[in-house]
């Protein structure tokens, strides 16, 4: 087995959205960066959305997450090739009651997020890696992981081996790289899918997310383009996903504006239709000995708020801070990883447990919970202290 590598602060397994920008900020930051992945993504083109090759996986991002792409040189890249923002977001029951509504001008903002395609996020941190002098290890992926007092050692398939001061698991909520740790994350499956697809409105989405709850789970649409178009999100029980995903586009369509009530007019596919299975996964530590744990590798939580992407950035952004810290005091890099993990696990515990709260809550048909959800949303939607609190730590404030 060779050994490469072996003067490396950092190794990264896994460059998807997280795991690249992970690596990117690392090596800014002056740290000598390996990045493991399996396979290199294709690279992006901004196809029309009616594209069979379009990539159905958008993001609502959030400005702390949209600074930290900044701060690494790719957003104003990702905003010249496409970028939707939106103004206002308009949540409500499909059981009545009142809405709880978010707009930019309340805050003093140009927008409150951007929807964003995940292709274009991963080709344009791909871009970046090599003049930041990440050492690239595609296509290739971890075997084995050994520990000692000095650093952490990492087997690849390929027969070479990498040693590092720390490893960094952004690998996915199957990790490999967490699983050697010994890191547990025990989960569980809502028996539900969510469904996307991109769809063209009879009225124009007024830069504006829509989300509506029904008894199976809720359904938003997010603007896609400047008019009409928005990604749809309908979360749904497995069977129930699954005959939609069967059915002509005539009942799909019919069946999703009447889910929708016909708020925005009536819709048109321009995209095939796809479905993603839903759970809830939280990894039992977010360390062990050397190795960090990031991304979905930490959390899998569900889509509703649109929160999956923007929470493993913020463990990307919390992670460079306390290894920042630990150079500037002369300090092990591994050194301050309990103290990260510990602070780290409880605030994504907090938001995981928050949206599965809300999507027991707004995601069944019985008589307690139909009569409560709807005067709950209207109650936060006119108390503008609690509509703000809500908006800033979807924002990261």
């Amino acid at each position: 087995m060779s050994r490469r590598g072996s003067g490396l602060d950092v190794i990264v397994v896994g460059a998807g959205v997280v795991g690249a920008a992970a690596a990117l900020a690392f090596a800014r930051d002056g740290l000598q960066v390996a990045l493991v992945e399996t396979r290199q993504p294709p690279a992006w083109q901004k196809l029309p959305t009616d594209s069979d090759r379009i990539d159905l996986r958008v993001y609502a991002f959030a400005p702390d997450n949209a600074a930290l792409l900044d701060n690494l040189g790719v957003w104003r890249d990702v905003a010249d090739a496409r970028l939707q923002p939106y103004r206002a977001m308009r949540v409500w029951d499909a059981a009545g009651g009142g809405e709880l509504s978010f707009d930019a001008d309340a805050f003093g903002r140009r927008e409150l997020g951007w929807i964003v395609e995940h292709a274009l996020l991963v080709d344009r941190l791909w871009h970046a890696l090599p003049g930041a002098g990440v050492q690239l290890h595609c296509p290739d992926s971890v075997v084995a992981l050994e520990q000692d007092d000095a650093g952490a050692t990492v087997m690849l398939e390929s027969g070479i081996s990498l040693r590092s001061k720390i490893v960094v698991a952004a690998d996915g909520a199957e990790s490999k790289l967490r699983s050697l740790a010994g890191i547990e994350a025990p989960r569980h499956d809502y028996g539900q899918r969510g469904l996307v697809a991109f769809v063209e409105s009879g009225k124009p989405h007024r830069s504006t997310c829509w989300q509506r709850f029904l008894p199976t789970g809720p359904l938003a649409f997010l603007p896609f383009d400047d008019g009409h178009v928005s990604s749809i999100v309908w979360t749904l029980p497995d069977a129930e996903a699954q005959r939609l995903l069967d059915v002509d586009d005539a009942t799909f369509l019919r069946e999703l504006d009447n889910a929708f009530a016909g708020t925005l007019g009536e819709s048109r596919c321009v995209s095939r239709r796809a479905a993603f299975p839903l759970r809830l996964q939280l990894a039992q530590s977010l360390a062990s000995g050397r190795v960090a744990v990031i991304g979905d590798a930490a959390h899998a939580v569900h889509p509703l708020a649109g929160q999956g992407v923007n929470l493993g950035l913020r463990d990307v952004a919390t992670l460079r801070r306390i290894l920042a810290d630990a150079r500037s005091r002369g300090l092990d890099l591994a050194a301050r990883l309990p103290r990260w993990a510990r602070a780290q696990r409880s605030e994504n515990a907090l938001s995981a447990h928050a949206f599965d709260g809300i999507n027991r809550l707004f995601s069944n048909d019985s008589v307690a919970a139909t009569l409560l959800r709807g005067p709950l949303l209207g109650l936060a939607g006119k108390l503008p202290p609690l509509t703000h609190a809500f908006w800033r730590h979807a924002a990261g404030q």
